[in-house]
């Protein structure tokens, strides 16, 4: 939300430094997120000076350029080459220095200098209105009145604002704040505290009065509960036109883009106090009746942005007597807006339902600075003060005459909030005691009325604009935002309880595992758990029936949650491919949600992506790809870090996978993973292998806590390696090799590794060829070659009679 300061202290006069008015507003709960400098005209005409043309002659190498002599109040003339058509000796005209900047309509900037046009020297710029920012006309260069000085800078000439306005990150329950108005009563609040006491200045209305009663509207309400207060008034003999720069700067600094007077007007108020209004084209209106209901479901509605839409029976709907004019809170029609034909409107002010306008918003998809409000909940109290308001702005810059009674329909009167508070509480919540005195006084510059006060505590009512204090603790905070976090002390002393915790406990084997992973140059990524159905057509193994869908879902890409994590992890790849970022390490830790049978059940998962090369680009080494044994390699260790060691590996099921590997320990599988199938990859635009694993996190938990920890002394013995290079058959695995060599010695057998592997020429067809190695060690005495070579024979004889291997 932004702010203006020069707006603000239209409310509040207040000297303060914008910066430290940041400071205070951040404290008081509404952060500045930034602060901005803003220039009704974009460099505030700089270097911009009247000058007089002395005199005015042909170009004598251009026929559409004049060589002038300007007095700039320097001392001597300066020479300008001017294209412009209107230029001549006499006129007072404002001209850009060298050195000056000027500003493109795009806000792109361009610096006057010296420069030389067809062989002519010129030594500046005399300016049309669009080249300063003043206006759009470029028919030729702008003309001063005759009785300016020459010499005067044109900046104070021309009302040129200067503002500062701050970026709030509004909080969603501060709706009371969504204005100019409510910021500024936070900061009396704030400024109050401070002992600096201001007057909050509010816009009057008692100018307000009907000058007639010739265009009446009938209002008919006939949904109280989705409209509680909704009023109208009538003016006719408008001029439609643009608004003045006072209204067109102070729209222009919060970002907004002057439309005409009439909308203008509208949207001042709007930021003004927070109080969203609607002008409608009175004679669009038929039968001069206005109905406020809900319509038939399917009944198409176009709006302002010419899309059409089909309503829903909830969408509460503003109607004349034959059609929908307006989607309530939302967004006006297209048919019953404010046109430069305009001349009597039907002005609206209301109160919807938060609740009905937060659904009809999101039904379709529009997000406006009414609906945000309304949403949120503004003050159904300030409905007709805003109405008075807006009515005499649009007679002070558009004209008309206000031509009926305002219309005030507000059967069930929103009542103000009563809260009892404990001065105990107050102490026990914000660990501090807070003088009574003080707090009468915070609650006091908040609109708080202490309606009774005892020894024990405070009977207050809240104002209804303020429909997040309902509660004590409520209040409490609301004290305590103002008295000021700053000011609550803090002990020296730190209290703290040691818990009694498994170190099997989810966070902490996450952490472990997460600090391994990033040790490894692996960045952790979060993903939406909500995704778009579509995915479950690129495996076989996901089901419609068990998505579990949202109920409002925010758009239809977000409508289910994610039963894999797979497709995710792809969108992120992607993305980061598109980018030039083709190197990638990436793991995430996640939950799937599935639906069986009305049962919604979560799982949480650990996934893995590697793609593209395994280190970055170095003169040192060369590069090489992440392959599947390097995906291998970092599994492993992730489990051995988890202490699981044992665990039986065969063909995974999961159809993502060109091919893959499933490590399991028993029924639980622990971890799938292997290089994703191209077809699934080309529907996520990605041309390069992408390895993906795929860890069961509550199995892998339900493993770890199993494993018990044995500690053992360093041997003082040296290990012995002894190598074979077999000859087997290919479809022998390494798992068969090291299976046999540990069932053959349990004892003295520490470590079987692969570390060689041949197939190709000079080999039988069929064969392969594994160089294994064997690693002894006695814990008690030196072993000799006699034990280790009849180890080695024991196992050649089970290699040779179980696998049918042949030493090479």
């Amino acid at each position: 939300m932004k702010i203006s300061y020069n707006w603000i202290k239209q409310f509040i006069k207040t000297d303060w430094p914008a910066e430290q008015t940041s400071e205070l507003l951040t404290d008081l709960g509404l952060e500045v997120e930034g602060l901005t400098a803003y220039q009704s005209v974009k460099g505030g005409l700089q270097g911009v000076v009247v000058g007089e043309v002395l005199t005015c002659e042909q170009h004598s190498n251009a026929d559409k350029l004049k060589v002038t002599t300007v007095n700039i109040g320097a001392e001597t003339p300066v020479q300008i080459v001017c294209g412009a058509p209107n230029v001549a000796a006499g006129q007072k005209v404002p001209v850009a220095t060298i050195g000056t900047t000027l500003y493109t309509e795009d806000g792109e900037a361009w610096t006057i200098k010296k420069g030389k046009i067809r062989g002519e020297e010129s030594f500046g710029m005399i300016c049309a209105e669009d080249e300063l920012g003043l206006g759009k006309s470029h028919d030729g260069i702008m003309v001063l009145a005759e009785d300016t000085v020459v010499g005067t800078p044109c900046a104070e000439l021309f009302n040129i604002e200067n503002d500062e306005v701050f970026e709030i990150g509004l909080t969603p329950n501060r709706a009371d704040a969504m204005s100019h108005f409510g910021t500024a009563r936070d900061l009396k609040a704030g400024l109050l505290h401070k002992d600096i006491n201001l007057e909050l200045i509010t816009p009057s209305v008692s100018a307000f009065h009907v000058d007639s009663r010739s265009l009446k509207i009938d209002i008919e309400v006939a949904n109280n509960e989705l409209a509680p207060r909704y009023c109208g008034v009538t003016i006719s003999g408008v001029k439609v036109g643009d608004s003045p720069a006072w209204i067109q700067n102070r729209l222009k600094a919060i970002g907004l883009s002057p439309i005409n007077n009439i909308v203008d007007a509208t949207n001042y108020v709007l930021h003004e106090l927070g109080q969203p209004l609607h002008a409608f084209d009175a004679d669009k209106i038929s039968d001069n009746k206005i109905e406020v209901k809900t319509v038939e479901k399917g009944t198409k509605f176009t709006t302002l942005d010419g899309v059409e839409r089909e309503l829903h029976e909830d969408d509460l709907m503003i109607c004349d007597s034959e059609k929908p004019l307006c989607i309530a809170g939302v967004f006006g029609g297209i048919d019953s807006g404010v046109t430069q034909n305009t001349r009597n409107i039907f002005l609206e002010s209301a109160y919807f339902n938060p609740v009905s306008v937060r659904k009809t918003a999101k039904r379709h998809a529009l997000n406006t600075d009414a609906s945000f409000r309304f949403e949120r909940g503004i003050d159904p109290n300030i409905t007709e003060y805003a109405l008075k308001r807006a009515a005499l702005l649009i007679k002070e810059v558009a004209g008309g005459e206000i031509t009926s009674d305002i219309s005030d329909f507000y059967s069930n009167k929103i009542e103000d909030f009563q809260v009892h508070l404990s001065f105990d509480k107050v102490t026990k919540l914000i660990g501090q005691e807070i003088p009574k005195e003080t707090i009468k006084s915070i609650l006091w510059s908040l609109e708080i009325k202490v309606n009774n006060v005892t020894e024990t505590g405070l009977g207050l009512t809240i104002p209804a604009y303020r429909n997040d204090v309902q509660r004590e603790a409520d209040v409490i905070e609301e004290i305590l935002r103002v008295y000021g976090y700053n000011n609550i002390h803090t002990t020296t002393k730190l209290n703290a309880s040691i818990s009694n915790s498994s170190k099997f406990e989810d966070h902490k084997l996450q952490n472990v595992i997460g600090n391994q992973l990033a040790s490894q140059g692996f960045y952790e990524i979060m993903a939406n758990s909500l995704t778009t159905p579509s995915y479950i057509t690129l495996s076989e193994l996901l089901k419609e029936e068990h998505n579990v869908t949202i109920l409002n879902p925010l758009s239809n890409d977000l409508s289910v949650m994610r039963q894999s994590l797979l497709f995710s992890g792809l969108e992120a790849v992607s993305y980061n491919i598109n980018r030039r970022r083709s190197d990638l390490k990436l793991f995430e830790f996640g939950k799937t949600y599935h639906d069986y049978n009305g049962t919604r059940e979560e799982y949480k998962h650990l996934t893995l992506f590697v793609t593209g090369n395994k280190t970055q680009e170095s003169w040192v080494s060369k590069q090489q790809k992440g392959d599947f044994f390097y995906l291998k390699g970092t599994i492993e260790t992730a489990l051995e870090r988890l202490g699981i060691s044992r665990y039986k590996t065969t063909s995974s099921k999961n159809d993502a996978f060109i091919e893959g590997v499933q490590y399991s320990q028993g029924k639980m599988a622990l971890v799938d993973f292997g290089i994703v199938k191209s077809k699934t990859l080309k529907h996520f635009d990605i041309s390069q292998n992408v390895l993906f694993a795929d860890f069961n996190w509550d199995n892998i938990i339900e493993v770890a806590k199993r494993n018990k920890i044995k500690f053992t002394d360093i041997p003082k013995y040296p290990e012995v390696r002894r190598d074979f290079a077999l000859l087997l058959d290919d479809k022998v695995t390494f798992d068969d090799i090291y299976t046999i060599a540990k069932q053959t010695e349990k004892q003295l057998l520490k470590n079987v590794n692969l570390f060689d592997v041949y197939q190709g020429k000079n080999l039988p067809s069929g064969k392969k060829s594994y160089a294994v190695s064997f690693m002894f060690q006695d814990e008690r005495k030196t072993l000799t070659d006699k034990v280790v070579d009849k180890i080695m024979k024991k196992l050649q004889s089970n290699f040779e009679s179980k696998l049918g291997a042949e030493l090479r």
